[in-house]
């Protein structure tokens, strides 16, 4: 197919790509080490610009897939069946922050972090706050429904989108709500296009709510010297009525090789930990700070805790949280690796983490396991070392399949945050019956006629 011909008129030679740097960025994300090249590259500064492109890749058939920032870790945003992949971030402009009502209007393009900076030197504050913040963008938050360690408070990205402009696969622009809190008025369209991973269309502005700015935060390192208890530890400083605003899980070796990988060595591991809590509280006054402390210390000295480090000071809270948000990367440069994104009922932690390692002896995989344990949220990196590549090809799957299993028994499910796009599709048997998946199909269908928006994500067999 001839994208040149199709897509010339378009938009101006200089942000239309067919070959170079750009095209071998966008061939890839942070997924393992996937590689899929598109037929072209776009960069669209403006919504009747991705109208445009969307409504001619609409008439030829040629599959569209939006693209961010590539810090994706579910292949949701390659293009596998080649195509057009729209790359947003020129659309990066803040375009409204509302005092008034609490809210900010955005596009797609805007980088996370850069946006909460914006609210904060307003005194506003928006949660949602993933590992990449720095560099992953609100439209690719959007896709994926991202959370982050403060989802347990705070909530994951769905709960902070109020409306959406979005470009449908013929090229139809809608809005999918109101600026509003409430909203009842026919179909909850905007909460059906967040985390829809880009199988129903392209955001393209997008209306975010903001809270008042939690101004207090006391940071604590929590060591155990056994995984069950840390797990366990978990839901017990929920049942004593306290509510952190982080709850972050780390094995051991986890702490061990992002010290290794970032030269960050001054906090010291004592190697008869087996785990590390990291519990963040936060308010608006700083006399709220003390009380939900002394709750939580003790339920931790109830639960076999090892001494808890108070992190003293701002640079110190950021070391602490460098430290957790850098755990990904390190894990990645040890080994290659494949990462599930398995999430249960917060109480079922123990038990979890007790599946994982048993399912690992038995097929002979190492992992290193860490997440967000306040919403029971366990990103399992599962280590490739020596293994082979039959076994890694072939027989890993299996093992997948049967945490999958455990997971779902459990009350979970498959991702709780990544996203289900390439890596994850063929398992949506086991958290969806056919009934369930002919649901999901017939939406699909409903949107994208063509089937061109994102194609080969999400469903089996695709």
């Amino acid at each position: 197919m001839n994208y040149r011909n199709i897509f010339q008129n378009i938009l101006p030679p200089e942000r239309l790509h067919f070959d170079g740097d750009i095209m071998e960025f966008h061939s890839k994300d942070e997924t393992e080490d996937l590689h899929f090249r598109p037929g072209v590259v776009a960069e669209p500064v403006s919504t009747m610009e991705v109208s445009a492109l969307i409504r001619m890749a609409f008439e030829h058939e040629v599959p569209v897939t939006a693209g961010g920032a590539r810090t994706g870790l579910s292949g949701g945003a390659l293009a596998i069946k080649g195509g057009l992949v729209l790359s947003l971030r020129r659309m990066n402009k803040i375009l409204l922050i509302d005092e008034k009502n609490h809210q900010v209007i955005v596009e797609p393009g805007v980088i996370t972090e850069v946006l909460q900076n914006a609210v904060s030197e307003k005194g506003l504050f928006y949660a949602v706050d993933p590992a990449s913040q720095g560099t992953c963008t609100i439209g690719g938050n959007i896709a994926e429904n991202s959370g982050g360690p403060r989802a347990v408070k705070y909530g994951v990205t769905k709960d902070w989108v109020l409306n959406l402009e979005v470009v449908l696969p013929d090229g139809r622009v809608i809005e999918t709500g109101a600026n509003t809190l409430k909203n009842s008025t026919g179909y909850n369209l905007t909460g059906l296009i967040v985390g829809s991973e880009g199988t129903l269309g392209v955001v393209t502005r997008a209306t975010l709510k903001l809270l008042p700015l939690p101004r207090f935060q006391a940071l604590m390192l929590v060591p155990f010297t056994s995984i069950t208890n840390a797990c366990k530890t978990v839901s017990e400083i929920f049942r004593a009525g306290a509510m952190p605003s982080a709850v972050e899980f780390m094995e051991h070796d986890a702490m061990v090789l992002t010290q290794e990988f970032t030269g960050n060595k001054e906090i010291s591991i004592d190697p008869t930990d087996k785990a590390y809590l990291l519990i963040e509280v936060d308010g608006f006054d700083e006399s709220e700070i003390m009380p939900q402390c002394e709750r939580i210390l003790s339920v931790l000295e109830e639960n076999g805790s090892g001494e808890v480090l108070f992190a003293q000071s701002d640079s110190e809270k950021e070391q602490l949280w460098f430290l957790r948000r850098r755990v990904g990367e390190a894990v990645k440069a040890a080994s290659i690796y494949k990462e599930e994104d398995t999430v249960v009922p917060r109480g079922m932690l123990p038990d979890l983490m007790l599946a994982v390692k048993s399912i690992g002896e038995k097929y002979g995989f190492r992992s290193i396991c860490y997440g967000h344990a306040g919403d029971g949220n366990l990103h399992i990196n599962i280590l490739r070392d020596d293994l082979s590549d039959q076994f890694w090809s072939v027989e890993l799957n299996k093992a997948i399949r049967e945490l999958f299993d455990v997971v779902v028994a459990m009350g979970g499910t498959l991702s709780g945050e990544h996203g289900i796009g390439l890596v994850q599709k063929d398992f949506m048997d086991i958290a969806f019956s056919p009934d369930e998946l002919s649901v999901l199909k017939m939406i699909k269908n409903g949107f994208d006629p063509k089937g061109i928006m994102n194609p080969g994500k999400m469903f089996p067999n695709s």
